[in-house]
């Protein structure tokens, strides 16, 4: 952790950067006590390749995945107990999406998307969200451990982007103020995406009760203008760790706190023994439907491509 006690008026390249450097594929935490505002930096790098490698998709869904991946990075290093998960689901029955996934728990990362590659085809290079998915619905579901228990959150697939929805949903369904940012690059060197959030918590810090919630308030405009002027060039500058960025957007405050989050992974949890107990819960007669001529099942993970063959 690091504070910045003095305040600067420092050029827009400021000479000396205070944080301590967070490194690509670890979520940076850090609080403006001043403003009541908190955030979460992050760059993905070889976690996102293991999670695209698993599957062949053409680029628009690539490119989906690759942002629901950036986005579900963000939410869930918010989450502070151990073995709590978030889940991220969009979905519809219109668009030729129509079902994308992705979830987080303990930085681990996983996703997987389901589309009609024929009418996907019909739509181009470029295809907006509301071309992929028509009218969906963005789920954020937060299964916490003990006796928390599970809450789920629903609004419309609207905006631009992902990245707006998700933004829509921590407006209307928690009451949080919130800016979010995410940047792709899609090329022959594969992809890269990294990403920021910022929100106001009213009337104090992490855990205190929010007494009201005004997205015209002077604080929460003053930090939504300064992270708001990030530059998709800027988050994907792997010339430019994620601390210089909060670094260069916030270096005239009078404090800013930093945390290391947790390293991301690849965290798909599929495995025999895990698909032999699901298979226990169905009947004798259900599992004898799903053997093949050799007496085996075989189990397909849609997150990570992977058959799994389950003996009688």
């Amino acid at each position: 952790m690091a504070g910045m006690t003095e305040k600067k008026t420092a050029p827009q390249l400021p000479a000396e950067n205070p944080l301590p450097e967070i490194f690509a594929g670890q979520v940076l935490g850090f609080m403006i006590p001043s403003q009541h505002a908190r955030g979460r930096a992050v760059r993905l790098d070889a976690v996102l390749d293991e999670v695209l490698s698993a599957h062949d998709y053409p680029p628009p869904i690539t490119h989906l995945l690759a942002e629901a991946l950036v986005l579900i990075a963000l939410v869930g290093s918010l989450l502070k107990d151990e073995g709590a998960q978030v889940t991220m689901q969009a979905q519809t029955q219109a668009g030729p999406v129509s079902l994308l996934v992705c979830d987080y728990k303990d930085g681990a990362l996983r996703g997987y998307v389901d589309f009609d590659a024929d009418r996907l085809v019909e739509l181009g290079a470029n295809p907006s969200l509301f071309a992929l998915f028509g009218a969906g619905y963005l789920a954020l579901t937060f299964d916490l451990p003990g006796e928390q228990g599970r809450y789920q959150g629903i609004v419309p697939l609207e905006g631009d982007s992902l990245a707006e929805a998700c933004q829509s949903y921590f407006v209307q369904s928690e009451q949080v103020p919130t800016l979010i940012r995410v940047a792709i690059a899609s090329g022959s060197d594969g992809c890269r995406a990294a990403g920021l959030l910022v929100q106001h918590l009213p009337d104090g810090e992490e855990g205190r009760e929010r007494l009201h919630v005004r997205l015209d308030h002077p604080e929460w405009e003053h930090v939504a203008v300064m992270a708001g002027s990030i530059r998709h060039e800027e988050l994907l500058d792997t010339g430019l760790s994620m601390d210089a960025i909060v670094w260069r957007l916030f270096h005239e405050e009078d404090e800013v706190r930093v945390t290391r989050g947790p390293h991301l992974v690849r965290g798909c949890r599929c495995t025999s023994d895990h698909y032999e107990k699901v298979l226990a819960r169905f009947s004798e007669k259900d599992r004898e439907e799903m053997r093949n001529e050799d007496g085996i099942i075989l189990v397909d993970c849609a997150f990570c491509s992977r058959s799994f063959p389950i003996a009688a």
